[in-house]
């Protein structure tokens, strides 16, 4: 598949379902496909910090260290099991996950927030995320996430403004305490402090960094969006299902509108470029023309999602239930799905040598 000047790789937020980014993005090395920029939100910060600081040789090992460390704590069923054991030893799980907390990512206080001194952090959250720190810090190069030819991007949300900020390589130095911001997802983690300013997790504003990709592209683009929560899915037939449903449709909204809004938004500005090049010669260079001219150029891209569409038996707690078995199967559709995707790449390949702007969703629904 020919491949334009800058390729991208877009990283949602969804906790335990992040292992099914962990098998995109192997697959992705594995078909060649050279990564320029990745953005993440949440988890997907975490898997895009580990993707930009490591080489390319090391990037899926690296990804495997970190997902084997946060789901190393839990049993390992390998016993075959029906949908409906298959969801009690998941929802098992996440109660583990509640209680004992997730090696190397977080683990609960030794005094409840409510007991603890109104204004400390300990006031602020269930769980402590000092050990993800130390995990990012062993798992990551930083100079080479900063300088390196991969440009980072992880957005967060300023919990006293409610204003969302992304912090990016391209602008500044990032560290562990961006990567956990974008991640601090309230009220289980605490607020973490950059330059004096307190920062939540990004998806309490937006799910997806799709739109500060967009914002800033400078030349043709392919956008590998890889989204954790389907927007489409079944009526709900129980409480657990509504509670699944209820994160879907909230978690991937914001997703779904961005993209809207952003074909829309080309669309639009496809028409007035094609009006403007009917206007008379003596026009071209009327200033409000000119001035709209600029407004309505860009680059085209080409985006493609690939979603993960949850198992009949993951319910509300989907999202933090890091069991090793959940973490193979998330692992292995996230493969599946770029294997799919490329089976039928000569639709982007040939909308990319249009020129051409597309969303393309080449999955089995």
């Amino acid at each position: 598949m020919p491949l334009p000047d800058c390729v991208a790789l877009v990283l949602q937020g969804g906790g335990a379902l992040g292992g099914f980014q962990g098998g995109v993005i192997e697959a992705l090395d594995d078909a060649g496909i050279a990564i320029d920029w990745v953005a993440g939100i949440s988890i997907g910060a975490v898997n895009a910090a580990i993707f930009a600081g490591n080489p390319p040789e090391q990037r899926v090992a690296k990804l495997r260290e970190f997902w084997d460390l946060v789901t190393g704590a839990l049993p390992d069923f390998q016993i075959p099991l029906d949908d409906r054991l298959r969801e009690w030893v998941h929802e098992w799980s996440a109660g583990a996950v509640l209680v004992g907390g997730v090696p190397g990512f977080f683990h609960p206080r030794p005094v409840p927030p409510v007991m603890a001194l109104p204004g400390t952090l300990q006031a602020l959250s269930f769980y402590d995320s000092a050990p993800l720190a130390q995990t990012l810090d062993r798992l990551i190069d930083w100079d080479l996430l900063n300088d390196g030819p991969v440009r980072l991007s992880v957005g967060a949300v300023n919990i006293e403004t409610g204003n969302f900020r992304y912090f990016d390589t391209a602008e500044e130095r990032i560290d562990a305490r961006h990567i956990m911001a974008s991640g601090a997802l309230p009220p289980g983690l605490p607020p973490i402090e950059i330059d004096g300013e307190y920062y939540w997790d990004g998806g309490l504003v937006s799910n997806t960094p799709l739109s500060h990709v967009l914002d800033h592209q400078r030349d043709p683009m392919l956008v590998f969006q890889v989204d954790l929560f389907a927007a489409a899915s079944g009526r709900p037939r129980t409480i657990m299902d509504v509670m699944a449903r209820e994160k879907e449709i909230r978690f991937s909204s914001r997703t779904r509108q961005i993209t809207f809004e952003r074909l829309r938004l080309r669309r639009e500005r496809e028409a007035i470029r094609k009006v403007l090049d009917k206007l008379p010669a003596d026009l071209a260079d009327d200033p409000d023309v000119a001035a709209l001219r600029i407004a309505a150029e860009e680059k085209p891209v080409s985006l493609v999602h690939l979603i993960y569409r949850a198992n009949a038996w993951e319910g509300g707690s989907r999202d933090f239930e890091f069991s090793a078995r959940t973490l193979r199967e998330h692992w292995h559709s996230g493969a599946a799905a770029v294997a799919e995707t490329m089976a039928n790449a000569r639709l982007i390949a040939s909308n990319i040598l249009d020129g051409k702007s597309a969303a393309f969703d080449l999955t089995h629904r």
